[in-house]
């Protein structure tokens, strides 16, 4: 059972009262997504049902065995001599053609899409064969030989941190973002990034504190397992190289194309479809620039699709380790936090150091404190590339906060709810990062969900095998700042508006909510706004989709776009009027000018401009936002993001001492998403993460044996179902206005993933008095600690 609470009705804003100019599908309305019956009944086109063009070649990838080697040779002689194969192609045959320009990546060039010369991972692609068809292009790649001289791998953070051997001889930093523009190159280390954040003496702080609690948590790496599997199809055009792919990053992947192949932007073209599912697994460097290599080299249409175990070796969610303390004086007060993060980055550093930092900056989490002393580090293994995953790496560094702030509540015999609220930050407070707390409503959804839940209800007594708990976390996190977005908007003569934007729906409903902002501005139903795909021809720039930054940044350029079509739109019917443009109303009925009581629908304003059937109209905008680089010593800025995400969790469940299954009776979930622009989408954000987390609470694991997989398929790979949903569900969305936002809106698709683990472990805690720190939280672990206390007596 799900319990919906709805968001406020009275959202017209700038609405005009009368019943003619009210329109129902706006900001803030309850529209449903325009793709829902096209995801459900299968009729969407995804980037895999493409028909394949005549001609078209088959890619297969040999991968490497082993973990860490110098390839001393590799035989390709079979694979080419099989009929139906029309070439094989190394790294080093690449490598040849392109040079170090073959190594990509978003912070370090530090990732080939053929191995060249060195394999630093089991899985990691060494050679591929392009075949006239799928099979034939397997069985190719099965026939390739390849020598390896064994080198130390590296396979743990300890070992990366301590040993003298290194995954990369030299870090070459890539430059592509803004916000990792100051990486430098160094050599002889396995650390890819640092964030220290230093403010106050926390150390002294610990040595005087009434209450320290120590946590040492540990946060396996996951998958993301989209339904839909990554595919690729590249050819060149006219001189041109062009791409169909599943990304979430088509402005980046166009740059990456560009540099890789050392052509114009103007000559790479970048398409998409709908994505089913992704959760940061297909953006930056996956398949797309060894298709775009294999193509331009050897003249044809290449295709590449992963399998869903292939799918396993393109990336992961950093494992990531924290050890630290979190310290209260005699009232209570929280004078320390020191934390020390070590993010398990595998064999390229993908975008880790942003996920180091910006996970860094809130390691302390949501909380008034006095000194803090974080070090966060994005650390190279041989083991698969971890990057981007929904909570950008926060998710782990939340299960130690909260882990913390419990145990440190507990000890103080406190209330674990009372004594977050008293020392939750509040608008206006500086958060340790430095930056000032702005539409950051913590507290509403602290009371929101511990109410929901009847916090203050006792548990039911246990029967001998059940007990019961409760449970509670908060979770912080900053948006990706600075970025860009861009929009551009044509009206048509029949009163329909077309929308181009380069941000990707992938199942959040992006699509749905912008049309429902040109909506509103224009007055017009929002059914009538068609969304384009991103296509880097036609569509314009945006750094990428992901960190749940679209509804902010390119809400905020689609706004903008409407306003100055709204504002051209006036203009128009101020010269067909005579009369002064401020005298004028744009609402559902069109242009109307009150004092004459003249009105002029806006198909017949666009035709009687410019004379025929047909025409449009077009305008353009940018949105970018702004920060300031934070201090490289102190790691503090005043502005490190442009709006802070707030959310909650608060759970009950039931613990089965005789086999550690947990059970969840009601889970409530709260979001400050500054305002609804479509409430059903936006619960059903809140509740997607929400159930993903409960994923990587109890079952998501991948487990490595010497660098390599073991459990690597979905027949192996535990993930939740249907029977393992709590008994009730309850989201929340908390409306707390951004000053800046589109109409007061902030992204809300991360909010809930945050504080879920903590919450439950927080509920065992609660239930079993047990303090587990390492997910996720199966049977056999809690069976483990409750036999561990029971051997303590």
């Amino acid at each position: 059972m799900t319990d919906l609470i709805p968001a406020p009705t009275d959202t017209a804003l700038s609405r005009t009262s009368d019943s003619t100019a009210v329109h129902p599908t706006g900001v803030g309305d309850r529209r449903k997504r325009f793709d829902a019956l096209g995801r459900v009944r299968g009729t969407i086109r995804y980037t895999g049902d493409e028909a394949v063009a005549a001609g078209t070649a088959f890619v297969a990838v040999h991968r490497s065995t082993v973990p860490h080697a110098r390839i001393v040779s590799v035989d390709t002689a079979a694979a080419r001599d099989l009929d139906g194969v029309f070439a094989v192609y190394t790294g080093r045959d690449l490598h040849d053609i392109f040079g170090d320009r073959l190594y990509t990546g978003p912070a370090f060039a530090d990732q080939p899409c053929l191995a060249v010369d060195k394999t630093r991972f089991v899985g990691e692609a060494v050679a591929a064969v392009l075949a006239r068809d799928p099979a034939t292009a397997q069985a190719a790649a099965v026939e390739i030989v390849v020598e390896y001289d064994d080198l130390e791998p590296v396979f743990d953070i300890e070992a990366a941190l301590n040993n003298t051997a290194f995954v990369h001889d030299e870090l070459r930093p890539s430059s592509v973002f803004a916000d990792l523009a100051h990486l430098r190159g160094v050599q002889g280390t396995n650390v890819a990034y640092e964030y220290l954040q230093r403010s106050g003496d926390a150390e002294g702080e610990h040595n005087r504190a009434a209450a320290t609690a120590r946590v040492r948590t540990w946060a396996p790496p996951t998958h993301h397992v989209p339904i839909e599997l990554p595919s690729t199809t590249a050819w060149v055009d006219s001189g041109r190289l062009e791409m169909l792919s599943t990304t979430q990053t088509p402005s980046y992947v166009r740059q990456t194309v560009s540099d890789l192949l050392g052509i114009e932007l103007s000559r790479v073209r970048i398409m998409t479809r709908p994505l089913g599912g992704s959760f940061g697994c297909k953006m930056y460097d996956r398949l797309e620039p060894l298709a775009a290599a294999l193509a331009w080299v050897s003249g044809r249409r290449v295709r590449l699709n992963a399998t869903r175990e292939e799918a396993f070796l393109l990336t992961t969610r950093h494992g990531a380790e924290v050890i630290g303390s979190m310290s209260a004086d005699a009232q209570g007060n929280i004078v320390a936090v020191s934390a020390d993060v070590r993010y398990d980055t595998g064999a390229f550093a993908d975008v880790g150091p942003r996920i180091a930092a910006k996970s860094g900056l809130v390691a302390a989490g949501p909380y008034r404190v006095g000194a803090v002393d974080v070090r966060s580090r994005c650390i190279y293994t041989n083991k698969v590339s971890a990057g981007p995953f929904r909570g950008f790496g926060v998710p782990q560094v939340t299960w130690f906060h909260e882990s913390a702030v419990d145990e440190l509540a507990r000890s103080l015999g406190r209330d674990p709810y009372r004594y977050r609220r008293e020392h939750l930050l509040r608008e206006g407070d500086i958060a340790a990062v430095g930056t000032p707390m702005h539409s950051a409503d913590f507290l509403s959804c602290l009371d929101a969900v511990t109410a929901a839940i009847d916090w203050d209800q006792p548990c039911p007594d246990g029967d001998g095998r059940w007990v019961h708990g409760k449970g509670v976390a908060v979770g912080m996190k900053a948006v990706l700042t600075p970025t860009i977005a861009n929009a551009t908007l044509n009206f048509n003569q029949d009163g329909s508006a077309t929308l181009l934007i380069s941000t990707v729906d992938m199942g959040q409903g992006s699509d749905t909510i912008m049309s429902q902002i040109v909506g509103e501005v224009l007055r017009i139903d929002s059914h009538r706004v068609h969304v384009v795909r991103a296509d880097t021809d036609a569509t314009p720039y945006d750094t990428i989709t992901a960190g749940s930054r679209s509804t902010y940044h390119t809400g905020n350029a689609v706004r903008l776009v409407a306003e100055s079509m709204r504002a051209t739109l006036c203009g128009f019917a101020a010269d067909q009027l005579d009369v002064p443009v401020t005298e004028l109303v744009l609402d559902a009925r069109g242009v109307h000018h009150d004092r004459t009581g003249n009105t002029i629908a806006l198909s017949d304003l666009v035709r009687a401009k410019y004379g025929a059937r047909g025409a449009t109209v077009t305008t353009a905008e940018n949105f970018t936002s702004t920060w300031v680089p934070y201090d490289h010593d102190t790691g503090l800025s005043e502005k490190v993001t442009e709006h802070w995400f707030a959310g909650a969790a608060a759970v009950r469940i039931a613990v089965d001492t005789y086999t550690g299954r947990i059970r969840t009776d009601h889970l409530a979930i709260a979001g400050d998403v500054g305002r609804a622009i479509n409430p059903t989408l936006v619960e059903q954000q809140l509740t997607g993460a929400a159930l993903m987390g409960l994923g990587h609470t109890l079952f998501d694991e991948l487990v490595f044996d010497q660098g390599q997989f073991v459990n690597a398929t979905l027949l192996d790979y535990q993930l939740p179902s249907i029977k393992d949903m709590p008994t009730k569900l309850t989201p929340i969305i908390i409306e707390d206005p951004h000053r800046d936002g589109p109409f007061g809106a902030k992204g809300v698709g991360e909010t809930t993933i945050l504080p879920i683990a903590p919450a439950y472990a927080n509920a065992v805690r609660d239930a079993c008095g047990i303090r587990i720190t390492t997910l996720p939280l199966t049977g056999e672990r809690v069976l483990a600690h409750l036999d561990q206390r029971k051997a303590k007596g």
